[in-house]
């Protein structure tokens, strides 16, 4: 019965219905929808289209996509609705409201883990570290990476590290940079400092990556490759990236050759390092993060941590560490180029603190404000397991995502004024010159996330990025190569890279940095 109903049926369809009444009906379903998600949007909000949600206004703001985002967050409240192509499997809200922030990374912690949909992506590359685990596995790495990165021994051998980097490959390549009066693109170096750096932290080993010419290093370019495909992930439909995986070709291809270098390098890390243990005893005379972890395992893993561990651990902690900080500090050398006014001031801070990091107050202060308009991670989010209605009212499905978009709440003038998008430190200071934001909400601040997932390596980042600022200021001047100001912009990623770099020459100060000199003013030769 039910396949004469579907042959008279389609026989009615064949005789009757032709193509152009199928456009028709297609083309007023298609308005209908469109007009039904305008209404139902927030005023001001982007345009939800049927079938491709909100892709066609993403694709039509590309150039300016956090500018843009910024815009609509403002014009919809704080808060709108998004969804990607059908079939896609994303969907959600994208907010700049700190109390929406707090609920999701605080109050309602537990209903906004990681989840899948972030988890896969990164998984060939990160497997169960600290930046793609969630639960148990999450909370064992936290109190591994809190207990020794807060240690004063780890403490004392990273600033170590960073010091001798700096004086050892960092200032000299520069000199010579300088003697030569060649242009280097400055993001790379940075990136290439930040690599080496915590690769000495977490593995205790030299990269490499600025030794002299700056040479091509195949564990940080595998890094970096892998980085780059699994993050293609994110703006590929599902069934595109999963089929390529399964056939193992192009991109997906590309990423497990990438992985598979960047882990086979943590493997035989982690198995030389275990070996050096067994046949002397201890690890005494190391202090890198590794080495801290074989040697003294908590009381819940009493038999140590495991091989695979230890592998994926190091491996999110040379991600955490290698884009934001060198990201971070690209963006304030960016803006202190268009701020004589500013350099003046965090130079006259570096000379008078005369080496000591934590009496830099002002440079402190600056480099937040920095970040405060170029967070290295301008949005994060986190998925729902339940239902749920955030302070605002906006109800959030299970399954769904809530994209917090640091970058736009930097720029929010509901939360940092009229002045919001002037580069302005003294907003970080009390009226006595000191460094007072701590007393702005981390879900206002949210560029080192916060909650329970607060960045445990906040303090490792401000040492490392005020030792390089400090350390550079003092000795040269960096002039940005005219012409940038239209290509200086950020890159769409994870990370705020700028798309092209950045072109700088340095020029030596003429009395270079010992306290009690003259400072010279931002310009002057």
């Amino acid at each position: 019965m039910a396949s004469e109903v579907a042959a008279m049926a389609v026989r009615f369809v064949g005789e009757y219905v032709r193509a152009w009444d199928l456009a028709v009906a297609a083309a007023v379903l298609f308005v209908f929808s469109a007009v039904r998600n305008r209404l139902s949007g927030p005023p001001g909000a982007p345009m939800l289209w049927p079938v491709f949600g909100i892709l066609p206004s993403l694709f039509a703001n590309f150039d300016v996509i956090h500018d843009w985002g910024t815009a609509a967050l403002a014009r919809a409240g704080g808060t709108f609705p998004y969804s990607g192509m059908w079939g896609g499997g994303s969907s959600g809200v994208i907010t700049s409201v700190p109390a929406n922030v707090e609920h999701v990374l605080k109050n309602n912690f537990e209903n906004y883990p990681k989840g899948p949909y972030y988890r896969e992506r990164f998984v060939e590359l990160l497997g169960e570290g600290i930046f793609n685990a969630d639960g148990d596995a999450w909370r064992a790495q936290r109190r591994a990476a809190t207990t020794e990165m807060h240690s004063a021994r780890f403490l004392e051998f990273s600033a170590g590290t960073i010091g001798d980097l700096v004086r050892r490959k960092l200032v000299p390549l520069l000199d010579s940079l300088s003697a030569r009066g060649d242009a280097v693109d400055l993001q790379d170096v940075l990136l290439r400092f930040t690599f080496d750096n915590i690769c000495a932290a977490a593995f205790g080993i030299d990269a490499g990556c600025l030794a002299d010419g700056l040479p091509d290093v195949p564990f940080a370019r595998a890094f970096e490759r892998a980085t780059e495909l699994s993050l293609e992930r994110f703006v590929t439909p599902p069934f595109v990236w999963k089929a390529k995986r399964a056939l193992c070709v192009g991109s997906e291809r590309a990423l497990v050759e990438a992985t598979t270098a960047v882990r086979e390098f943590a493997e035989r890390t982690v198995a030389e390092r275990r070996a050096e243990l067994r046949k002397i005893g201890t690890l005494d005379g190391r202090r890198d993060l590794l080495s801290r972890l074989l040697s003294s395992p908590p009381a819940d893993f009493p038999e140590g941590y495991s091989d695979e561990f230890l592998r994926d651990f190091c491996i999110s902690f040379i991600l955490a560490g290698r884009d934001t900080s060198s990201v971070a500090l690209a963006w304030f050398f960016w803006l202190l180029a268009s701020h004589p006014d500013v350099e003046s001031r965090v130079l006259a801070d570096v000379i008078t603190a005369a080496g000591n990091a934590s009496s830099m107050d002002y440079l402190h202060a600056a480099l937040t404000e920095s970040m405060r308009l170029y967070p290295p991670v301008p949005a994060d989010f986190k998925e729902a397991l339940e239902d749920d209605v955030l302070p605002d009212g906006t109800v959030v499905r299970a399954q769904q995502r809530v994209i917090y978009y640091t970058y736009a709440m930097g720029r929010d003038k509901t939360l940092w004024g009229p002045d919001c998008l002037e580069f302005r430190p003294e907003r970080w200071l009390n009226k006595h010159g000191a460094f007072a934001g701590g007393a702005e909400s981390p879900y206002k601040y949210v560029v080192f996330n916060a909650g329970p997932r607060l960045c445990v390596g906040k303090r490792f980042a401000y040492t490392q990025m005020k030792a390089v600022a400090a350390a550079v200021l003092a000795r040269f001047r960096v002039e940005v190569l005219p012409g940038q100001e239209a290509v200086v912009k950020p890159k769409l990623n994870t990370t705020l890279y700028m798309k092209r770099g950045l072109m700088v020459r340095f020029a030596r100060r003429e009395q270079g940095h010992e306290p009690g000199h003259a400072v010279p003013a931002a310009g002057e030769d």
